[in-house]
C-alpha cells in the first residue's frame, strides 16, 4: 500500500507539472447549467485587487485536479458523466459555504476571499465528496503552480539545508504540503497539516539555530505527527520517507527542487551573503525580451544554474552564469543575443552602478546620461581621454544616448567590445571597464568631432550611425578617438 501510495505521488508530480497545452481541455464549468450557483457578492482577491468571483472558476480548478489525477492513471475517459457529477456536486458545497460566510459576515461590505480561502474550500468540499484522491491532486497541482498555503511560510530567521549542501529559504508551505498529502492518502481530513506545519517552524526557530538539516526538519514533523496521535499518517510518512532514501540511493529519483535555491556566496573582501537568485530571474526576463526563444524559462534558469555550488566567490558565479548562457546558443539562434544581454546586465552594474535587482530597464537610459559624465571626468583623470571633451556640449549628447540599441548586439559583439575596446580603469587593485557599449560608441563620435566648433550635431549624428551598426571605423580609430594627443 505504501509503495502504491509513493508511486501514485510521482505520477501526479509529474502530470500537474506537464504544460496545459499537452493535456486535453475540458469545460468543467458547462456542466453546472444554467444554475451556476453564482454568489454575486462574494469578491476574491488574486494578487492584482479585489474581482468578482464567479462559482464556475471553482469547478475549473476541481476539473484540472481531476484531469491530472486521470493522467496519472493513464485513464482516456476523463469528461465522463460521473466526473462531471463530482465536479458539480463539490462546487455546490463550495457555494454552500460561501452562502454560509455572507450570512456570518457584517452587513456594509461583501466578504472577500483569498485564493489560498478558496482552495481550502474545495478541498474540503471534495472530501466531502469521498474525493480524497481528487484533493490530493489539488494539493499537488496547487503546490507544483508556486502557490501559497495557509501557513505563514517564509521565516527569515532560518534557513534549510538540503541534502546537496545547499543553502534554501524556510518554507513552512512545503511541510503543509508534504503532510497534506499524507493525510488525504489515508482519506483523511487534511486540517491538521495547517497548525502541525505552523508547530514545526516554531520548533525549529527554538533550536536558536540560523541553519537546520532537513533530515532534522522531518524527524520534526515525525516527532509532531506522533505528538497530536496521528500515528497512522506518522507511519506512513515514515515509510514514504523511506522509500524516497531508496530512491535517492539507486539513483532512480530526482531530488525536489521547487523552492528558490539559496546559496551562500563570497565577496572578494572575504565576507559572504546568501545569493537567492532573484536577480537571475530578472536577468533572464530582460534578456528574453523580443525573443521566441525554444526553452522555458523555468528550464532557462536551471541551465543558468549547472555547476554553481555553496560557498561560490562571486566573479564566478558572474562568470558561470555567463558561460552558461553562451552554451545555449548551439540550441536556439536567438540565444546568441539572449547570452550578449547576459553578459551586457553585469557591465551595466559594472559601469554604471545599475543593479538589475532595484533598478528597471527603463532606468538605464538615465544611468546612461549620468554615466557619460562621470566616464568623462574619471577618464580625464586617468589620462584616457583627451580634457577637449569635457569642453563639449555633455548634456545635450547624454540626451542622445541609447541603450536599447544593445538589444540587437549577439554574444560575440559584446564579447569582442568588452574584451578590446571598453576603456578600462586599472589604477585600483579591481580594474574596472568605464564603458558600456554605447558610452563607447559616444566616446568615438565625440573623438572624431571634438576639434570642430560646435560639433554635437555631428557627433550624435555618427553616433547613430554607430548604434544602428550600418557603419563602423576602422579598428585604429576605435582605439584612439577621444585619447589623448600623442
Amino acid at each position: 500500500m505504501r509503495n502504491t501510495i509513493f508511486d501514485e505521488d510521482k505520477l501526479l508530480v509529474k502530470a500537474a507539472g506537464a504544460p496545459s497545452e499537452s493535456k486535453p481541455r475540458f469545460d468543467w464549468a458547462q456542466g453546472l447549467g444554467d444554475n451556476r450557483f453564482e454568489v454575486p457578492k462574494v469578491r476574491i482577491t488574486d494578487g492584482a485587487g479585489d474581482r468578482d468571483f464567479h462559482i464556475a472558476e471553482v469547478a475549473e480548478v476541481i476539473g484540472e485536479a481531476l484531469t491530472n489525477l486521470m493522467i496519472s492513471r493513464e485513464e482516456n475517459e476523463i469528461y465522463t458523466p460521473k466526473n462531471r457529477e463530482l465536479v458539480v456536486e463539490s462546487a455546490r458545497i463550495v457555494a454552500d459555504r460561501l452562502i454560509e460566510r455572507m450570512a456570518e459576515e457584517e452587513e456594509g461590505g461583501a466578504p472577500r476571499l483569498s485564493f489560498d480561502e478558496l482552495y481550502r474550500l474545495i478541498e474540503k468540499a471534495l472530501v466531502e465528496n469521498d474525493a480524497y484522491d481528487v484533493a490530493k491532486s489539488l494539493v499537488i497541482c496547487r503546490s507544483s503552480d508556486g502557490g501559497s498555503t495557509t501557513v505563514d511560510h517564509m521565516v527569515e530567521q532560518i534557513r534549510l539545508i538540503r541534502r546537496s549542501g545547499q543553502v534554501v529559504p524556510w518554507n513552512a508551505s512545503k511541510i503543509e504540503v508534504a503532510v497534506r498529502k499524507a493525510f488525504l492518502s489515508l482519506q483523511t481530513d487534511s486540517e491538521p497539516a495547517v497548525e502541525l506545519a505552523r508547530q514545526v517552524t516554531r520548533k525549529a526557530l527554538s533550536t536558536g539555530q540560523a541553519f537546520i538539516n532537513i533530515e532534522d526538519v522531518q524527524d520534526l514533523v515525525q516527532e509532531e505527527l506522533m505528538r497530536t496521535g496521528h500515528f497512522k499518517i506518522a507511519e506512513s510518512y515514515i515509510l514514504y520517507r523511506a522509500r524516497r532514501r531508496i530512491e535517492r540511493e539507486t539513483g532512480s529519483g530526482g531530488e525536489e527542487v521547487k523552492q528558490d535555491s539559496m546559496i551562500v556566496v563570497q565577496k572578494s573582501d572575504g565576507s559572504t551573503f546568501f545569493w537567492d537568485g532573484i536577480d537571475l530571474k530578472k536577468r533572464i526576463a530582460f534578456a528574453s525580451i523580443g525573443l521566441d526563444l525554444c526553452l522555458t524559462i523555468e528550464q532557462i534558469e536551471e541551465s543558468l544554474r549547472r555547476s554553481v555550488f555553496s560557498e561560490i566567490s562571486e566573479v564566478d558565479l558572474r562568470r558561470t552564469i555567463i558561460l552558461n548562457s553562451k552554451t545555449l546558443i548551439e540550441k536556439d539562434g536567438d540565444f546568441a543575443k539572449f547570452s550578449a544581454r547576459i553578459l551586457l546586465s553585469y557591465i551595466y552594474e559594472e559601469v554604471l552602478g545599475w543593479d538589475i535587482s532595484v533598478n528597471s530597464i527603463e532606468d538605464l537610459k538615465v544611468f546612461h546620461a549620468n554615466g557619460l559624465k562621470k566616464y568623462l571626468k574619471r577618464g580625464v583623470e586617468i589620462k584616457r581621454l583627451d580634457a577637449k571633451l569635457l569642453k563639449l556640449d555633455i548634456n545635450k549628447l547624454a540626451d542622445a544616448i541609447d541603450p536599447s540599441a544593445d538589444l540587437d548586439f549577439d554574444y560575440l559583439g559584446i564579447q569582442t567590445l568588452y574584451d578590446r575596446y571598453l576603456v578600462v580603469d586599472k589604477t585600483n587593485d579591481s580594474p574596472r571597464r568605464l564603458e558600456t557599449p554605447q558610452l563607447f560608441w559616444m566616446r568615438v563620435s565625440m573623438g572624431v568631432f571634438a576639434h570642430e566648433d560646435s560639433p554635437e550635431d555631428q557627433i550624435i549624428d555618427l553616433y547613430n550611425l554607430y548604434k544602428s551598426r550600418r557603419f563602423c571605423s576602422s579598428t585604429p580609430t576605435l582605439f584612439n578617438s577621444g585619447t589623448p594627443p600623442i
